[in-house]
């Protein structure tokens, strides 16, 4: 008989653990609940405020980088949470959630955002569709919900001259958004040269990645579009894709290049290609890199510029451009390549101008 009570001891225990409350939580020790269970909302960035009810002390939280929550009155009783979501930069739906806790209570609360939609005067090259675009129409600056500055001065491995700053220095602002083009100004202040080095907050693996852009003029001054694995740990085992470089002396030769450890410049086994493009300093241009898990193929204008195949050996010292890689837009002065037949000061400032970016993935 000691027995069978203790088998309908365990069994009633398991009985309580699966009657949930409508939230599928586990009320144990304290109750919390909110006034909804779902948030639905558009592309567009938003704040709400949702009220929260307990029996004791409690908290909010949320996991998704998207989603911020604060607490608003008292965390001993009756309460509320703001809830703060991002816009929605890609063309796709996504959902998430935030966490009221109170003791072992969790109640969970389903956040849905719309996908952005898609821009039809947008052509997409064949096969792929929109998944990220900045077309720089907003704001004076560049929406950091979307980019991230590298700033410092140490010369960033190819002996660059350069001071790299968020955004400003002092009162000069350096990466300025007007009339839909976004412009890096490379501009010596007291003793300093500043510029900007910004990057994708996103990262793809795989896709079409395209930028219009006009490059500046002037002996010492290094344009780069490119692309390095989210998951950097080592240069160039990790590998760099570069869809768009220029040096001011050897002005409107446009280049692209890739490196990885069997091939880059530092042992003279490089991968590259140049072309001349008259108009590259003075008109727009558009760069674009098609990548697959096949080749990496640039263009210039539709045109091919460079072509790299994957030798299918699955060595990463060949190939290691099978992983996400995010995009990256700079305006360099001097250094080993972009000051090799030395600088011309009266050239600044120098204004690197981006008219949009975008990245198109295979349906």
């Amino acid at each position: 008989m000691k027995n069978i009570s203790v088998l309908a001891f365990i069994l009633g225990l398991i009985g309580c653990v699966s009657c949930s409350n409508s939230n599928d939580e586990v009320v144990v020790g304290g109750n919390v609940k909110a006034s909804i269970d779902k948030i639905e909302v558009g592309y567009e960035a938003t704040s709400m405020t949702i009220d929260v009810t307990s029996n004791r002390e409690w908290g909010a939280y949320s996991d998704f980088s998207w989603i911020s929550v604060s607490i608003q009155g008292s965390t001993e009783a009756t309460g509320s949470v703001m809830v703060s979501i991002k816009d929605n930069t890609t063309t796709s739906e996504r959902t998430g959630s935030l966490v009221l806790k109170s003791g072992s209570t969790r109640y969970t609360i389903e956040v849905v955002q719309e996908a952005k939609p898609v821009d039809e005067s947008i052509i997409a090259p064949e096969g792929y569709t929109l998944v990220w675009n900045d077309e720089f129409d907003s704001g004076d600056r560049p929406n950091e919900d979307l980019w991230f500055y590298e700033t410092g001065g140490n010369g960033w491995g190819n002996n660059e001259l350069q001071n790299y700053v968020a955004c400003t220095q002092g009162d000069e602002q350096l990466a300025v958004v007007n009339n839909g083009i976004f412009s890096i100004i490379a501009k010596k202040i007291e003793n300093t040269v500043y510029s900007i080095r910004i990057n994708t907050r996103e990262s793809w693996k795989y896709g079409y990645f395209e930028a219009r852009l006009k490059l500046p003029s002037g002996k010492g001054t290094w344009p780069a579009f490119w692309m390095m694995p989210a998951n950097f740990t080592s240069w160039p085992g990790d590998g760099e894709i570069d869809i768009m470089e220029e040096v001011g002396y050897n002005p409107n030769y446009v280049s692209s290049a890739i490196h990885c450890n069997a091939y880059n410049h530092t042992n003279n086994t490089e991968k590259t290609n140049s072309r001349y493009l008259a108009s590259a300093q003075s008109d727009f241009n558009v760069y674009a890199l098609e990548w697959t898990e096949d080749y990496i193929r640039t263009y210039v204008n539709g045109e091919e510029l460079f072509y790299f195949a994957n030798d299918k050996t699955g060595n990463k010292d060949t190939w290691p451009f099978n992983a996400a890689f995010y995009l990256k837009l700079n305006l360099a002065w001097g250094g080993n390549w972009g000051g090799a037949q030395g600088v011309d000061e009266s050239c600044l400032p120098a204004t690197y101008q981006i008219d949009y970016v975008r990245v198109f993935q295979k349906k």
